[in-house]
């Protein structure tokens, strides 16, 4: 097996990045994910059972996704392949899957590292699946995107999910300080310049070490940087908040209860601010939809569609001018009339089906494809309401043993208003026609 930390293609003595010259050999010696990696860590405990099987590592850029698949492999004495989902298409995958088997018949194993895998389609997704089966590979996805939701669900039921975690400020600390030992020298940096570079950092272990290299580019001999001059340096702001912490999470409910709230200006403040803290757009425009389907609803059902379109146009315009498309997304929830009738009404739904269980549905709306079926009563005198006065029967679609139960109250706002009044006519109709 190769070296799998030598650069490809480089001399020995050419330079290479910090990042890269401290990353890791050993498994110990990878920082902040202690909960894989630690002594009763999910990870630990599959090398040590020596059987690892093939894994998806989920979390955000610099946390080690890669380095540890690496080590992985010289722990399992497999042969590391790496490809990119970014520059890799069917071809690239034939020739890796063709030289695996040509590996196992030899009677030596393959991990495959598939970096950013959710960038597969679902066809190309699909391909792992016989190598994976058959043993030809050990597959090791690596991606930052909800595998849920980025990924197939007959790949992912073939794979356990890992994931990694965003350093904290500790973790970024140790990694700054084995710096400072390889280097032979401290970092320039007064306390409260040290402590902004941590949280500039947000992490990322990569960014962390990246940082480090531009400010002892920068530094003169005998200068210490304080906060304000480090990021002049870097031209880089300390985010206002850290994303996993309290910060973040009193911004969004602020920007949620402003829109709840109909305060426009409010919520562009708030909305505002996360940006400038480095928020993702995407998870803002996420945000801003939830709350269109929870405290919009069908008071006004166009704000679902223009949070919708919003989400597309930053797709198309990116940032930063596709955040003008969310936060014209954030006004238009914002000024919309509220109703969270829909969402009551869910959660009604919700708790009578957990409650009652599977109760028959009332067989006069069931179909009847078989003469046996038919013999039991199955669609038997169901209304067509396309028949009926008025497009409607009033006939009773609920189980017989719960009876009609009322869920969805729409409110006397906006377009429920209309909801409202149709509703009303219908119950008229049903009580007439002895439905009720």
């Amino acid at each position: 097996m190769t070296n799998l930390f030598a650069s490809a293609g480089l001399e020995n003595d050419a330079p290479r990045p910090l990042a890269d010259r401290l990353r890791p050999t050993r498994l110990d010696e990878v920082e902040g994910q202690e909960h894989l990696l630690g002594e009763n860590g999910a990870l630990k405990r599959l090398i040590d059972a020596g059987s690892l099987g093939s894994l998806i590592f989920w979390g955000p850029p610099g946390t080690g996704k890669t380095t540890v698949a690496r080590l992985l492999a010289h722990e399992t004495k497999l042969n590391f392949v790496q490809i990119s989902a970014v520059f890799s298409g069917v071809a690239d995958l034939k020739k890796v899957f063709e030289q695996a088997r040509a590996r196992r018949a030899a009677g030596q194993g393959t991990l495959l590292f598939v970096d950013e895998i959710h960038r597969f389609n679902r066809a190309q997704q699909d391909s792992f699946l016989p190598v994976m089966e058959d043993g030809t590979v050990t597959l090791i996805g690596a991606t930052t995107e909800n595998p849920s939701f980025e990924l197939n669900a007959a790949l992912l039921s073939r794979a356990r999910v890992m994931t990694f975690r965003a350093l904290d400020e500790d973790a970024i600390a140790k990694l700054l300080s084995r710096a400072e030992r390889v280097e032979g020298k401290p970092l320039p940096l007064d306390a409260g310049a040290r402590a902004a570079m941590l949280r500039m950092a947000d992490g990322d272990g990569r960014a962390a070490l990246t940082l480090a290299e531009e400010i002892w580019r920068a530094a003169k001999v005998g200068e210490i940087f304080d906060a304000a001059a480090l990021a002049n340096v870097v031209q880089r702001r300390a985010p206002i908040y850290d994303k996993a912490q309290e910060g973040h999470y009193n911004l969004i409910s602020a920007l949620h209860k402003s829109v709840r709230g109909s305060d426009p200006d409010a919520a562009l403040y708030y909305f505002a601010r996360m940006l400038d803290a480095g928020e993702d757009p995407l998870f803002l425009a996420r945000r801003v939809t939830r709350m269109a389907v929870e405290d919009v609803g069908l008071a006004d059902p166009q704000a679902l569609a223009v949070c919708n379109a919003a989400k597309e146009a930053y797709d198309l315009l990116g940032s930063p001018e596709g955040e003008l498309a969310i936060a014209q997304a954030v006004l238009y929830v914002a000024t919309a009339p509220k109703s969270n009738a829909a969402y009551a009404a869910f959660n009604k739904a919700q708790k009578l089906a957990r409650e009652h269980g599977s109760l028959m549905p009332p067989k006069v709306i069931l179909n009847a494809p078989t003469k046996l079926m038919k013999g039991e009563g199955y669609g038997a005198g169901y209304a067509y309401d396309h028949d009926a006065p008025d497009a409607f029967s009033g006939q009773d679609y609920w189980p017989d043993a719960l009876g009609r139960q009322k869920v969805y109250e729409p409110v006397e706002r906006g377009f429920e208003r209309e909801i409202r009044k149709r509703l009303d006519w219908w119950e008229k109709l049903r009580r007439e026609r002895g439905g009720a």
